[in-house]
């Protein structure tokens, strides 16, 4: 009877553990064809912007090219500043970026520390911020900036950043998860100031989600189009994001598709670089800034 009973659990186990290995196997499928899917999009850009003009009229192929260097060399030495639309770029993402982070997680602090009568009344009005477009304020906005005499600088667009709604959003429920109000209390015990203790105490609890929201924030700003081609006119101020479109809309005869297409090769690198030296954060801060059950 306790042979039967011990093999009639081993069955039991091994029918368990069958099927958990065929669940990570599916999932592991599911995840590398997603994955396979993404990447496809990219192999294909890189792809074209190897090819001639002439090649990508004729139609769709997984085979490189050889004209990556004719596009390259063709859109260096160009009309189009892309070197200083990349540095523009870079500029005013990056600052963006950094400051968004920053102030938004000052914000979140502040609401998740201190209990004031307006806190669930400020909370609940930054988040209806959120569902206004910016289109719908745009006219307001490039009308501010005119009568301010601030068009073709990028004070406009990185200063306004600071107030980023979604990001509070995200820093308010990682400190709910994962910001104990104990250890700001045991600051104020031993002395620290408010500044120095989220500077020095709060901050570094805070670097997964940081990282995570500065790589949005980053490639946010970066793939910005709209505000800054109501804000920068000169050439020499345009991010690179407007370049493209002003070469996919150059006209018919000097219009160069591969030139098109590494050019945005180009653009998404600093991208890619920025989001492989931080993604290492990215599925620990989601984790950990998820909401607690």
């Amino acid at each position: 009877m306790a042979n039967n009973s011990s093999m009639q659990l081993q069955v039991d186990k091994e029918k368990v553990t069958g099927g958990i290995k065929a669940r990570r196997f599916v999932a592991y499928v599911v995840l590398i064809f997603f994955t396979i899917l993404c990447l496809f999009w990219f192999y294909i850009l890189f792809i074209n912007a190897t090819r001639t003009n002439s090649a990508l009229k004729q139609g769709f192929t997984l085979i490189p090219g050889g004209n990556a260097w004719n596009n390259w060399s063709n859109l260096v030495h160009g009309t189009m500043p892309i070197w200083n639309g990349l540095f523009n770029s870079f500029i005013i993402a990056g600052l963006s970026a950094a400051l968004s982070t920053y102030f938004s997680a000052v914000t979140a602090y502040a609401i998740h520390v201190y209990n004031f009568k307006l806190r669930n009344i400020f909370f609940t009005f930054v988040l209806m911020i959120m569902t206004i477009p910016t289109q719908v304020t745009a006219l307001g906005f490039v009308r501010l900036v005119t009568n301010m005499k601030l068009e073709d600088n990028f004070i406009p667009l990185i200063i306004p950043a600071i107030a980023a709604p979604t990001v509070f959003f995200y820093m308010k429920q990682y400190m709910d998860s994962a910001l104990p109000i104990e250890i700001v209390e045991a600051a104020r015990i031993d002395g620290s100031g408010e500044i120095r203790t989220f500077n020095q105490i709060v901050l570094p609890i805070l670097k997964p989600a940081i990282a995570v929201q500065m790589i949005f924030a980053f490639v946010a700003s970066w793939n910005n189009y709209f505000t800054p081609a109501l804000i920068l006119h000169k050439d020499k101020l345009k991010t690179l994001p407007i370049l493209i479109a002003q070469l996919r809309s150059a006209d018919w005869l000097k219009f160069d598709m591969g030139q098109v297409y590494m050019m945005i090769a180009f653009s998404i690198l600093p991208v890619i670089v920025v989001y492989l030296l931080l993604s290492r954060f990215i599925v620990q801060g989601i984790a950990l800034g998820s909401v607690k059950g």
